[in-house]
């Protein structure tokens, strides 16, 4: 990929000129559509996109509600230099500088078309992974694919499981998540992978109680186990389920009608052995 030279404003941070070209690019309006919509001249915004007027507090605010991005990262980001996954996420509302929340950088890989690939994490990186997961280096060196089929625009990323935690879901299947930005949109009841430095990699049907009480609390399919509760200060990454593979058949769910007949021939077994062992007696 050709690498751009950045001006000097541009490597001090101030990244609004080249912001402004390129999400007027992306939307594929000219400088003619945007100074129409913003009420100015187009040879006023050539001079803003060109970096030779400076604008000031009111029109940073026009361009900030024109795009619904922050003022904030129309300066302070180089927009051009997020993934595609991240620019969506962006504009779907995901601006950190307008939630108030605190940044979550997601370290992620592109393949030679610059689409995001979808990263396997083997039961063997699951380590590596804990302090590795914001290092872009480690997450480089995870091996990657791409699914067809998968809604583009959008970060996967693929996790082993062991356990029988979520059985039916056997024991090594692997384990696809789109990547949460906005976790006060987790639905209780839906299943997520969930990333916390104590717990690791653990993939659990959430109960979404961030408002109330600034936690998750993670069911498990299998009843065996008990729920229990996750602050939010511990959690790192949210990843929705979306799909599994696995080499396995889950287990064969037993119609009721099977189980009532097998319950009633292991009563008639009870019973029978129950008179065997009355008759023995009286002999």
């Amino acid at each position: 990929m050709e690498k751009k030279n950045k001006s000097p404003k541009e490597k001090k941070g101030n990244f609004f000129s080249s912001n402004i070209k390129f999400l007027r690019r992306r939307k594929g309006w000219t400088q003619d559509d945007v100074a129409f919509a913003l009420g100015m001249k187009r040879s006023t915004l050539s001079g803003y996109e060109n970096r030779v007027a400076e604008p000031a507090m009111d029109v940073l605010l026009a361009f900030s509600d024109h795009y619904r991005i922050a003022v904030d990262t129309l300066l302070k980001v180089d927009l051009s230099a997020l993934s595609e996954s991240q620019l969506s996420q962006l504009e779907r509302g995901a601006d950190v500088y307008i939630r108030g929340s605190n940044l979550r950088v997601l370290a992620t890989t592109v393949d030679r078309s610059n689409e995001e690939n979808i990263e396997l994490v083997p039961e063997r990186a699951k380590a590596g992974y804990r302090t590795g997961y914001a290092d872009p280096e480690f997450i480089g060196q995870l091996p990657a694919f791409q699914l067809p089929f998968l809604s583009p625009g959008r970060k996967y990323r693929t996790f082993q499981i062991t356990g029988d935690s979520m059985l039916p879901i056997p024991d090594g299947a692997w384990v696809t998540g789109e990547y949460v930005q906005d976790w006060s949109t987790v639905v209780s009841g839906q299943a997520y992978i969930i990333f916390t430095l104590d717990d690791g990699i653990v993939f659990k049907i959430a109960e979404n109680l961030l408002e109330e009480a600034h936690k998750l609390r993670l069911h498990s399919l299998n009843p065996v186990y008990d729920p229990y509760d996750v602050d939010v200060r511990d959690i790192r990454e949210i990843w929705k389920f979306v799909h599994y593979i696995s080499t396995e058949l889950p287990d064969p769910v037993i119609p009721e009608r099977q189980v009532m007949s097998m319950l009633a021939r292991l009563k008639q077994d009870v019973d029978r052995l129950k008179r065997n062992d009355g008759r023995k007696a009286e002999v």
